[in-house]
Parts: C-alpha cells; sequence; structure tokens
C-alpha cells in the first residue's frame, strides 16, 4: 500500500475536489483505494455522505436522539454511524488512554472507501504541538500520540486491502498537518499558478524538510525497540495545476507568466534543487476549470465524469464530461508511474 497526501498551505485550490475525483479514477481503473480525511474542516467527508449520515457520524443534536423512542439499530439512516470517524478513532492515543482505535472505513462503492473526518479533530493541535519535541527528545509516549494518525491510516487501510491511501490534508503549516504528513509516504501538491501558490511553496517545501530532517534525525534513532515507528519518508511526488480560466483551451493570460515560473519554484522550495533543463517532469497536469460540471456533479453526489444525461450533462456538456474524464484518467495514470519510480 502506498499513501499520498494532497497538500497545499494554501488553501482554495482545490485539495479536497483533487481528492475526491483522483480516488474514484483510480477505482475506476481497478485498484482498491481508501479516501482519507485528515482536515478539520471535513470537506471530503461532507462530499462523499448525506446531511442524514454525516448528522449520525457526528451525533449532532444527540439531545434529540436520546428522545427517538426507535432503538439506535433503526435510527441507523446509511453506511456511516456515531463514533466511526478519524476523530473518534485517534482519541484514546491523544487523551492518553491507550493506542488509537481500529477504525471502520465506510464503502463508497466497489473498490472505494472513506475514513470519515470530523470537526473535532481540530481539538487535538495543542496535544500534538506538545508530544512533537517530547518524540524528537525519544518520549515513548509522545511517539505514539504523534503517530496515531499514522497508525489509522495503516489499519484503515489494511482492513479493506487499499492498494493506495489518497489523504486529504488542510491548509495548514500546524501540529494537526505535521501528523498527518507522518501518515504519507508521498505528497503531491495541487496549486494555482498566481502569487498566493508561489508564495505557499515558499513556506510550504522548507517545512516539510525540516519535519522529515528532525523526525528521522532524531525520533527514529532514539524510538523503542517494541515500537514500529514510520520513517516519515513525506517523499514529493509532484504537483497539479488547477486552472481558474480557460480561454481557448490555455490558461487565462494573467496565470500565464506563474505557470511558467512554477517548475522553478517548485524544484527550489520543495525538492530543493535546480530546475528541470527543459520539460517539467513534475507536473503531473494543468487540469481546466470545470465550473459548469461542479453543480452537477454536487447534486447527482458523483464525480463529475461520471455525469450523465439524467443528471443535467446534456448536449455539449456531455463532451466536457468526457474530456473531464480522459483528464482525470491520465493524471491517475501519471500519478501511479510517479509511484511506481519512488518505491
Amino acid at each position: 500500500m502506498i499513501s499520498i497526501a494532497l497538500f497545499n498551505n494554501r488553501g482554495g485550490v482545490g485539495t479536497t475536489t483533487l481528492v475526491y475525483h483522483l480516488a474514484h479514477m483510480l477505482s475506476r481503473l481497478g485498484h482498491s483505494v481508501l479516501a482519507v480525511d485528515l482536515d478539520p474542516q471535513a470537506s471530503l467527508t461532507s462530499l462523499c455522505l448525506d446531511e442524514p449520515e454525516l448528522e449520525e457520524l457526528w451525533n449532532v443534536c444527540p439531545e434529540a436522539a436520546a428522545r427517538d423512542a426507535a432503538p439506535a439499530s433503526a435510527r441507523r439512516s446509511g453506511r456511516a454511524w456515531e463514533g466511526h470517524s478519524v476523530a473518534d478513532a485517534v482519541r484514546p492515543a491523544l487523551e492518553g488512554a491507550g493506542d488509537a482505535s481500529p477504525p471502520q472505513p465506510v464503502p463508497l462503492k466497489a473498490g472505494l472507501w472513506l475514513l470519515p473526518g470530523s470537526l473535532g479533530l481540530g481539538r487535538f493541535e495543542d496535544k500534538l504541538s506538545a508530544d512533537w519535541f517530547r518524540s524528537l527528545a525519544g518520549d515513548a509516549a509522545a511517539m505514539r500520540t504523534t503517530t496515531a494518525l499514522r497508525h489509522v491510516v495503516q489499519r484503515a487501510a489494511e482492513g479493506v486491502d487499499a492498494d493506495v491511501a489518497l489523504i486529504d490534508v488542510g491548509p495548514s503549516l500546524g501540529a494537526l498537518n505535521r501528523a498527518a504528513l507522518l501518515a504519507a509516504d508521498t505528497v503531491l501538491t495541487p496549486l494555482t499558478a498566481d502569487l498566493f501558490s508561489a508564495e505557499g511553496l515558499s513556506t510550504m517545501g522548507p517545512e516539510l524538510h525540516a519535519w522529515r530532517g528532525s523526525w528521522q534525525t532524531l525520533t527514529l534513532s532514539r524510538s523503542p525497540s517494541n515500537r514500529v515507528v514510520p520513517a516519515a519518508p513525506m517523499t514529493p511526488l509532484g504537483y497539479v495545476i488547477m486552472q481558474p480560466e480557460v480561454r481557448l483551451d490555455r490558461p487565462a493570460e494573467a496565470y500565464g507568466s506563474w505557470r511558467r515560473r512554477i517548475p522553478e519554484l517548485y524544484a527550489a522550495a520543495v525538492l530543493d534543487q535546480l530546475p528541470p533543463a527543459h520539460d517539467d517532469p513534475y507536473r503531473f497536469a494543468t487540469l481546466r476549470n470545470y465550473r459548469s460540471l461542479i453543480p452537477l456533479a454536487h447534486d447527482a453526489r458523483k464525480p463529475m465524469f461520471d455525469l450523465k444525461a439524467a443528471d443535467g450533462a446534456l448536449g455539449s456538456t456531455q463532451k466536457y464530461v468526457q474530456t473531464c474524464y480522459r483528464e482525470f484518467r491520465d493524471l491517475a495514470e501519471n500519478v501511479l508511474r510517479r509511484v511506481d519510480e519512488v518505491r
């Protein structure tokens, strides 16, 4: 199993949308996929589950539920229920009550599962921040806390025999995301070709280097012999440009200059090396903006490339759907090829 975190510390670049569609496409290509929501905003979870399922998963309005005369099993409305989010799974480790509990992924379709997130995950930020430095000093209990997310993702992936775990990570450089990146073998960066993504790369890259270096230099050498501690390679795979506008199949002119500068910025900040001389081997794709398909996909609760005429994808829109399918298929195949190269 290979784990891929999709991470950019700049928000609003379409990370969750990319995770959702890439997960569905990989499963379409015959791979077993676990989609993991480690963003405390739980946006991926809300894309995958309907509102009654979310209400049950997060136990919204427990007083009303307690007044319901029906037994809990009868109230269950779908595939997820209370106590099965990532926050629930890691709570024992983060509260000092033992190891993280075995998670229960939610089946979305054949070959595709979701490890659902929760807004409650953000409550553990302070604990993870304090225990990071204790982990670097060799404290075994702190290591258990810091690697709790990794443990949960690995157990969940083993439970469904996943080939790939795609991890949705929120836009910050805080302790929660640092722990989330410990759960990733590799890192794929979605970005937009603009000043803000350029600044994001310049801060994200050095932080990844620092996290990886501190963990591998200090924690691994001090880890107890009776506990498996992840190597935390966080290997950069490359990046995907999420295009804000399309004009005759080309990015808007305002973004052209930034798009040409991204290879140099990515190489310097994330890879700590000189930019490629000619081709850019780290850019997987420049995905166009499928603005007209997004509301249809949300209403149909399916990926944009699976939209049918019955979903409102009529006439020329259906050709747009086919183009979307080809672009995401090519992206998924390119990511798999790169994963094979870095293994």
